[in-house]
């Protein structure tokens, strides 16, 4: 996959992939990452890029020339048309389901403003789609471009080196992630001069009976998503099994 960023600040995007799964997907050639900074494409000595809104009003806005021109070299020197996504509060929530879709493409450009904002123009000539990562402002895009690399590139073939890692992930079948444990069984942490034990281990997961802890798995998805996101199950088509875990839990509180 190649995803193209469009940023002023390239530095901001660099430092951020040389590390993790990202790092790796990029040195071993399961992603393309270019990075093109509208300032080199700016029709100007001092390589501006925003200028006072019309109208007048504080801040600055950047303006469409730089922009439209990075995105024509981004797609000159790609055999791909992939979308235009521009980062911003006023764009589609930007959730699991939306990342699957852009998972699947071969190419995303990724554009971060700055300022008070972009020039209208470049909106409606370029951008196919406006993404927001939540109901705030930031203070440019370059983070949320960097969260969308993350959550898209983790979805996408070849990057990571299990794709099983991915199967409970929170969201992907529309529940949050159950409980997960590791190593020691027993957990105590302190100095010994009052209770130090931290908890023990769910008995059903040292059982080795898969039978077992699938189910266990699956009460403990529900249940999370039952106490922490109940909009998540909202017109979800429950499984007969899912009807029962959930029942039980509802009436006893207890899992199996």
């Amino acid at each position: 996959m190649r995803v193209s960023f469009i940023s002023i600040f390239p530095e901001m995007i660099l430092q951020h992939l040389e590390y993790g799964v990202i790092g790796r997907a990029v040195n071993q050639g399961a992603l393309d990452l270019q990075i093109y900074n509208p300032r080199d494409y700016a029709n100007n000595v001092n390589r501006n890029v925003d200028d006072k809104p019309f109208g007048g009003g504080p801040g600055m806005v950047m303006m469409a020339e730089p922009l439209i021109r990075s995105v024509a070299a981004a797609r000159e020197e790609s055999s791909f048309c992939g979308p235009v996504i521009l980062m911003s509060p006023q764009g589609r929530q930007f959730d699991h389901k939306m990342a699957s879709e852009l998972s699947k493409l071969d190419e995303i450009i990724l554009v971060s403003g700055r300022y008070e904002g972009v020039d209208q123009r470049f909106i409606d000539k370029e951008v196919d789609l406006e993404i927001s990562i939540g109901d705030f402002v930031l203070s440019g895009g370059e983070l949320a471009a960097l969260v969308i690399l993350d959550v898209v590139a983790r979805l996408t073939t070849g990057v990571l080196g299990n794709p099983e890692s991915i199967k409970f992930d929170s969201y992907v079948d529309g529940l949050l992630e159950f409980p997960q444990y590791t190593r020691p069984q027993e957990l105590n942490v302190g100095d010994g001069k009052q209770n130090d034990n931290h908890g023990s281990i769910p008995q059903v997961l040292l059982s080795g009976d898969h039978d077992r802890i699938n189910e266990w798995r699956k009460q403990k998805a529900l249940e999370r998503t039952w106490e922490k996101r109940p909009d998540l199950l909202a017109g979800r088509s429950f499984s007969s099994e899912e009807r029962k875990l959930l029942k039980d839990f509802i009436e006893t509180g207890q899992t199996p």
